[in-house]
């Protein structure tokens, strides 16, 4: 992989620009004028490498268009050329992290996993070397949720691949993962800096796997995916055989798009409360700044900002090369989209993101 790959804090940093252009209470006008300004998008340039674009307002799928690209996901990289479309599977990349999150508050409230409050080193009595280490004792399982951890970590400025500088691929080639997170060296209070960490979400599913006697894809699968009728899932494990749990799920589009409508409506589906609607408040309620008018909750991103005296609000989940699931609960609307610029910058990544929904959405709501 090339240096630009790992371009990626402009990539979760300035997303927030895209919802400044949405007003509160429009609803979708025909989905002819989305197509028109989507095919508009693409021959000038502004949208490239777009796989999937899925829209619901209301509750329902008000738009669907696939495209065609270089299917890559998280373990064969590629997988050759593909014709998108509803029944194909595609990567989440870190917005696996999102569904990590709704995964949590419902083992949590079956009492099955350790709630925010609690020690995070007590989690794991198998390390009490590292528990004993002074300042240890401070972090908690909110820490883990929130990524607030002051542990030294860093994936975002080293390339993925074989650089063991990167924390994610450190983790990845370490005998004990999970020794290895914890006890890397305390560089910060917990709780005071937010810091971008795949580890942090390792911990989250090693927690469920612990506390529910599943493996978090197949946990995943009972509590979440089958009540809300999804299709084939896959997620990646690493050579330990630990799932992935930060950026290892692939779904189909429809499906992830259907998570966006589970977090809209407080975890309901269908009549049926799936997660805690108490859960979804608390995972995309702000727990810590990034930056700006970007927040971050438990495992989910919030952009909330006044812009032109009306306050403009979304949050979701976040994967590299385009991957991206908003909810606007002031427009009761939902956008998913799935892109192929792995390759790309983070920079031109998001610039596809925000010019989907600045040309193609957000106009398209009269």
């Amino acid at each position: 992989m090339t240096k630009h790959l790992m371009q990626r804090r402009p990539l979760l940093w300035g997303l927030g620009a895209a919802a400044m252009t949405a007003s509160i209470g429009r609803a979708l006008a025909a989905p002819t004028d989305m197509e028109q300004r989507l095919a508009a998008a693409e021959q000038s340039g502004k949208v490239s490498g777009l796989h999937a674009l899925l829209v619901s307002q209301g509750g329902k799928l008000v738009f669907e268009h696939y495209g065609r690209g270089i299917d890559e996901n998280i373990v064969q990289m590629s997988a050759g050329f593909v014709t998108f479309g509803p029944e194909v599977l595609h990567d989440l990349r870190s917005v696996s992290k999102s569904i990590v999150g709704l995964v949590y508050g419902v083992a949590l409230a079956q009492g099955k996993v350790p709630p925010p409050e609690a020690k995070l080193y007590e989690q794991f009595p198998e390390y009490p070397d590292l528990a004993q280490q002074p300042g240890r004792e401070k972090l908690t399982i909110g820490h883990v949720l929130s990524m607030t951890l002051g542990l030294e970590w860093d994936e975002l400025t080293v390339p993925y691949g074989d650089d063991l500088r990167n924390s994610e691929m450190a983790m990845e080639a370490a005998p004990d993962r999970f020794r290895y997170i914890l006890g890397l060296p305390i560089v910060g209070e917990p709780g005071v800096k937010w810091t971008y960490c795949g580890g942090a979400t390792a911990i989250l599913g090693r927690l469920v796997a612990r506390g529910t006697g599943e493996k978090l894809p197949a946990y995943a699968r009972r509590v979440l995916f089958n009540p809300m009728g999804f299709g084939p899932s896959e997620w990646a494990v690493g050579a330990d055989g630990e799932p992935r749990a930060a950026s290892g799920c692939r779904l189909l589009p429809r499906d992830m798009l259907k998570l966006g409508q589970l977090a809209l409506a407080g975890g309901a589906w269908q009549g049926k409360q799936i997660v805690p609607a108490d859960w979804v408040k608390r995972i995309t309620t702000p727990t810590i700044k990034i930056e700006g008018p970007r927040s971050y909750g438990y495992h989910w991103y919030i952009y909330d900002n006044m812009v032109d005296g009306q306050r403009q609000y979304w949050f979701g989940g976040i994967g590299w090369g385009g991957q991206k699931l908003y909810v606007f609960p002031g427009l009761d609307l939902v956008v998913a989209m799935n892109c192929g610029n792995y390759r790309k910058a983070g920079m031109e990544q998001n610039r596809v993101n925000v010019a989907v929904l600045n040309d193609v959405v957000l106009p398209s709501l009269s």
